[in-house]
This record gives structure tokens, C-alpha cells and sequence, in this order.
């Protein structure tokens, strides 16, 4: 009605003789509402403004002599051609325009073992490009059309943010070229913050320039997975006007993500995926031919031979850049997330924690996902508070709040905690008795005497999870505690602390932490890996000489678990991993001296818990 009356008014008025016109007040522009610290709905999500933009970046990565170019679509509420400056909500994603059919690495091979200088066979640049082109040439076409908008555009808008979506470059119609993590990803996604603040320049799809009068120029980022990654990424560059982000299920540093202390290690689920393999996979842009030999550079430096960190890993590595992160972080992850595992949620977290960034973490107990499909309304809230308080500038108290949220295993349960791990927390040693091979006891005291030595030998064809349950065998070592007479908290990293030899120059170690029920069933707590030859130093191999015992140290997955009483907590050891590690042929042999081998747990009470949990 307002409008109606309005239009009236307007039209009234063009009947009077030009020099009768009445002053005439411009009307207030409409603007947001804000009640109990939370941005309430009341604009109309479906009266906006569409259009669309490329913005310029200062990188070059397609190497074309010109800068890259980011495609991005705004959607701002009409009232922002009134005279409205609203706070951007950006997602920025590599997945908008779909993905390409290329295949993973092959996993079936055997380990890598140094020459007699030290050295190994770099492949063939060539070679590399070949495979490159193969791969590409077999991808599916892009599907560059309209961005589709996320599940919160109408949350968002109705609240009084606008919303920004960004295809990454060399995806859909920006230009540049996919890195999986390089700095030319993230340039392209801080340029459009810095277009959102008046700092770079951008066009229309007719070549005219297009600003960004309507924002405030604080901006919030948040997506998951790969789109929750670019929000850790930008964060790490200390870019004004990037007030709040909000990484779901996010990489903190692409290394941890495909490797593990120099083994290869793959995500859940994606065995044999790699750098290359997601560069090749969202080359979504029209030009199939300019990033080839980006993409090619990519595949040779990855170094899927030693494993080893490199200063290739280390331009990916967002937790050394901790310090620079001037957005206030809500981290959130799922606790049974296999995919981007639980180690990069806690790593970022203490590091920004460290830094003294603005900060707090939600846990769930799902996997790879959003906690929007959990349904829970707080969740709605929570992000609701974290944007207007950061963004809006609204005084709700969010960042005076516990900085911990965990939903508890029956999944109803939502606790907050003054911080994560949980308070309370330290760490308490267990140690594994002889008889593993069948089922040796893990006990609070150490073996006593001297060495006590056992010994598994390596079949990769077989899963962890059935070597678990096996009542006997070769290929595993397995310690377990009593049943507990109460619950038992873990929250944290649990480690192991191994004595072990091999007969071979090389083999996978894999360590894994399980929770055995009364009636024999297992679940898996957490589990780690590491190479052995890169004992000292994820960033060097160092061969490994058989039948000389060495201390290895295996860091588990981060989890917050709690042990049901009557439960026991099992410590196992296996070599070849089958569905995250290299699978060499089977044969390899470890043996571990049980005299000097530790397990610790990071329990909740420390040992006078552990003690009277399990003795």
C-alpha cells in the first residue's frame, strides 16, 4: 500500500506546472531490525537487485599477460537503490559451474625408497603434461550458467545482508586458473572483498564499471568444504573489511589434507584424489587448453613420491598465517568428518586462539555437511548473532559467550563449554601388554623387565575395520583395557608413542583408537598414519634400516568422544591402511617392544580419570 500511495503522490505531482513543484523530502530508506541481538526478517526476498560482475585481481596465473578476472553475482535488496548500504554475506565456491569426469591416482603401488644418493626418479615434465591433457580432454563440458543460490540467500536478504557469489578462478566465467589452494585462489577471492570496499576495480558484461556504492564494505564469508576453505584462505591475507567468517567442514592446510607426517594419505572416500585431480575437476572455465601446463606444474610438485611438506605445501598452509587473521572465526566441523578430518578444525582453532583472533567453535556429530541439514534452529541463531553482532555492529554478547559448542552422541544434547579442548583436560598414559595378536591387555602401568617384543606383518587388501574385529591375526596388534566402570571423556589429540623395527626400507604405520561394546561390536574413535622415514621431519625422508628399532611417533585424528561405561578403549596397530593410505603388496613386517611403547589419551580429568574409568 505504501508504494501505491506513493505512486499517487508521484503522479499528482506531474501535473503541476514544473516551476509549482513543491519541495518534496526524499523518503528514509528502509534499513534493518534488530531484536534480542538478532537480525529479524523484514525485507522481501524476492524484491532485489540481480546483477553481475567480473572484478579484477592482481595475478596473472593463466599467464595470459593480462590480470585475472572473477565472475561474481550480487543480490541485494531493492532498497539499496534507495539509498541502503547493507553488509555483504559472500560465498565463493569452485563447484558453481560443476565439476569434470577425471580420474584418481592409482593407490595399488609400492612405497617410495630413496637411491643410494638420496635421490629418485622426478617424472618427465612432458610426460606429466601428456597426462594432463588426457585427463582434461576426457573432462565434461562446463555448465556456465546463472550461479545457483544457497539454502541462506533468503534468510540472509530478508535480514538485511546481501549476498555475493564468486566462482573461483579459472571456474565457470572467471578467468585465471584452478590451484587447489595456491595463492592465486585466494587473491581472486580477496579482490572481490576488496572491490565490495572501493579498493579494486569491476565491469559489466559490457565492458562498464560497475561499484559497489551500496555496501558498507564489512563483509562475513562462509561455506563447506572447498567453500569453506576460501573463507580460512582470505582470513589468513588480514583483508580489511572481512569482519566475520564462518568455515564449515574447511582445510586449514591442503597438506594435512592429502598427506599425514609424509605418508599419502587420501580423504574419506576419495582414495587416490590428489592436488591435480581437484584442479582438473573444477577447470570448469570455456578455455580447456591455456591451464594445462599450470595444471601440469601442479601434478609434478605435489610429490606424491617422498610425501615429504614442501615450500609447494606451505604456500597452502593457512595456520602459519594465523597471526594476520582480523575476521572473528566461528569454526565449525563434524565430528565423524573423514573428508576434511577433524585435525583441521582444532590446528586453525588453537592457532587463532594463539593469536588471540575472535573466536569459537561448533562441533557436531555428523560428517562432511552442513549443521543446517541437522535442522537445529540454534544453529540459524548462532550464525544470525555471529553476523550482526560483527557486521551490523550489534551489542548481543556473542563473543562474551562459552567459546565451545558440542553436540553430544545422542545427538539431542547441544553442551557449551568455556573453550575447546574441554576444560579439565590433560594427558594420561596407558600401556600395551603382551598378547596382541589376539587381544593384549592395555593397562595404566608399563610392562615390567625387559623387551617384550611383538610383531605384525602388512596385507593392504584388507580393511582396518575387519582386522579389528578379527579374534586372532598376523596383520594387526591389538590392546585393549577393561570395561570401563564409568564414562570416559576424550577431547583432543591422542598420540602413540611406538619403539618399533621393520624388515623392509619402507612401510605404513597406522595407529587406530577404538571403542569396543559389551557385545564385541567396534567403532572406530580416531585414527592416524605416518611415514617412517620421515621420523624427524614431515619435510624429510630419511631411509629407514631394517632390524634398527626407532621411536615413532603417530599423532591420531583430534576427536571429542565420550566412552560409554562398560565399554573398553582398544589401541590397534596395523601397517597399510586401505581406504587412506598407499597400499604396497603385502609382506612388510613391524614389531613394536611393548616395554617402550605409550598411548596417550588426552582424557578429561587426566590419569584420575583414566584410573577410575579403566584402572
Amino acid at each position: 500500500m505504501k508504494g501505491v500511495r506513493r505512486a499517487a503522490v508521484l503522479a499528482a505531482l506531474a501535473t503541476l506546472p514544473l516551476g509549482l513543484l513543491p519541495a518534496v523530502a526524499s523518503a528514509a530508506p528502509e534499513g534493518p531490525v534488530f531484536k534480542d541481538g538478532e537480525a529479524q526478517a523484514v525485507f522481501d526476498p524476492k524484491d532485489v537487485v540481480k546483477e553481475s560482475v567480473w572484478v579484477r585481481a592482481p595475478v596473472d596465473s593463466d599467464r595470459d599477460g593480462r590480470d585475472d578476472e572473477v565472475y561474481a553475482e550480487v543480490v541485494r535488496q531493492a532498497a539499496t537503490t534507495r539509498g541502503l548500504k547493507v553488509p555483504v554475506v559472500f560465498f565463493n565456491s569452485p563447484y558453481f559451474s560443476g565439476g569434470n569426469n577425471v580420474p584418481n591416482h592409482n593407490v595399488d603401488v609400492e612405497l617410495y625408497v630413496p637411491d643410494r644418493r638420496g635421490g629418485y626418479d622426478k617424472r618427465d615434465g612432458s610426460l606429466l603434461k601428456a597426462e594432463a591433457d588426457e585427463r582434461i580432454a576426457a573432462a565434461v563440458g562446463p555448465n556456465a550458467g546463472p550461479i545457483t543460490s544457497t539454502r541462506y540467500e533468503a534468510y540472509f536478504i530478508s535480514r538485511g545482508f546481501a549476498m555475493v557469489y564468486a566462482e573461483s578462478l579459472g571456474t565457470g566465467k572467471s578467468s585465471g586458473c584452478p590451484t587447489s589452494g595456491g595463492r592465486n585462489e585466494t587473491i581472486g577471492s580477496k579482490s572481490v572483498i576488496d572491490w565490495l570496499n572501493g579498493r579494486t576495480t569491476a565491469r559489466d558484461a559490457s565492458g562498464a564499471s560497475v561499484k559497489a556504492s551500496w555496501s558498507t564494505g564489512k563483509v562475513g564469508m562462509m561455506g563447506v568444504s572447498y567453500n569453506g576453505t576460501l573463507p580460512n584462505a582470505v582470513a589468513s591475507t588480514g583483508v580489511e573489511g572481512l569482519e566475520a567468517i564462518v568455515p564449515i567442514a574447511a582445510i586449514s592446510s591442503w597438506y594435512d589434507y592429502y598427506r599425514a607426517d609424509g605418508a599419502v594419505v587420501a580423504p574419506g572416500t576419495y582414495q587416490g584424489e590428489d592436488l591435480d585431480v581437484l584442479a582438473k575437476y573444477v577447470y570448469s572455465r570455456d578455455d580447456k587448453e591455456i591451464c594445462k601446463p599450470v595444471i601440469a606444474e601442479i601434478e609434478a610438485r605435489q610429490d606424491r613420491v617422498t610425501g615429504d611438506y614442501s615450500p609447494f605445501w606451505d604456500e597452502r598452509n593457512y595456520v602459519k598465517d594465523a597471526h594476520r587473521v582480523k575476521a572473528a572465526v566461528l569454526a565449525v566441523h563434524g565430528l565423524g568428518d573423514w573428508n576434511v578430518k577433524v585435525k583441521h578444525v582444532a590446528q586453525w582453532y588453537e592457532a587463532l586462539r594463539r593469536n588471540g583472533v575472535e573466536h569459537k567453535i561448533w562441533l557436531h556429530q555428523s560428517g562432511h555437511t552442513d549443521p543446517d541439514t541437522l535442522r537445529s534452529a540454534e544453529w540459524r541463531r548462532t550464525i544470525n548473532r555471529w553476523f550482526s553482532h560483527y557486521l551490523y555492529g550489534i551489542d548481543n554478547g556473542i563473543e562474551k559467550e562459552p567459546k565451545s559448542t558440542i553436540q553430544r552422541e545422542d545427538r539431542t544434547t547441544w553442551v557449551d563449554e568455556a573453550d575447546w579442548p574441554a576444560p579439565g583436560t590433560s594427558t594420561a598414559r596407558l600401556f600395551p601388554w603382551a598378547g596382541g595378536s589376539a587381544k593384549g591387555a592395555l593397562r595404566s602401568s608399563a610392562v615390567p623387565g625387559r623387551p617384550v617384543v611383538e610383531s605384525l606383518r602388512d596385507d593392504s587388501s584388507k580393511l582396518s575395520e575387519d582386522l579389528i574385529d578379527l579374534p586372532s591375526s598376523g596383520n594387526r596388534l591389538s590392546y585393549a583395557t577393561r570395561a570401563s566402570s564409568s564414562p570416559l571423556r576424550l577431547s583432543g589429540t591422542a598420540r602413540v608413542n611406538l619403539a618399533v623395527s621393520f624388515d623392509r626400507p619402507a612401510a605404513n604405520v597406522t595407529a587406530l583408537l577404538v571403542d569396543r561394546a559389551p557385545d564385541g561390536t567396534s567403532h572406530v574413535i580416531t585414527r592416524g598414519w605416518t611415514d617412517p622415514q620421515n621420523r624427524l621431519s614431515p619435510s624429510k625422508t630419511k631411509p629407514v634400516k631394517p632390524g634398527h628399532r626407532y621411536r615413532i611417533e603417530v599423532d591420531l585424528e583430534p576427536q571429542d568422544y565420550i566412552v560409554p561405561a562398560g565399554h573398553s578403549v582398544e589401541f590397534v596397530l596395523i601397517s597399510s591402511d586401505y581406504d587412506y593410505t598407499l597400499r604396497p603388496k603385502p609382506g612388510a613386517g613391524l614389531s613394536i617392544d611393548l616395554t617402550s611403547t605409550v598411548v596417550e589419551l588426552p582424557v578429561v580429568g587426566g590419569s584420575p580419570a583414566l584410573r577410575r574409568s579403566v584402572g
